[in-house]
């Protein structure tokens, strides 16, 4: 996953076009390892200081993997 602008704007559009109140995020890693990479972080921080502003809250980003997940809940990652 590239955490790119437009990808930002686009969850955000949606999440705003369905008057969602919270998302939560999930998306897989195909090589199996669930570990948050970089961009994982960095899209998952954008997206909820973006949330803040519109009022809508990012309650998790879940990556999933060769039969594990990883939640950045969990891991203090929406904190802040």
């Amino acid at each position: 996953m590239r955490a790119s602008s437009a990808s930002v704007i686009s969850i955000g559009e949606i999440s705003l076009r369905r008057s969602a109140a919270a998302v939560i995020l999930v998306h897989n890693h195909p090589s199996g390892n669930p570990e948050p990479s970089g961009d994982d972080l960095r899209i998952t921080t954008r997206l909820r200081d973006a949330g803040r502003v519109v009022g809508i809250e990012v309650l998790d980003h879940i990556i999933i993997g060769d039969g594990r997940f990883v939640s950045l809940r969990e891991r203090g990652a929406l904190a802040g």
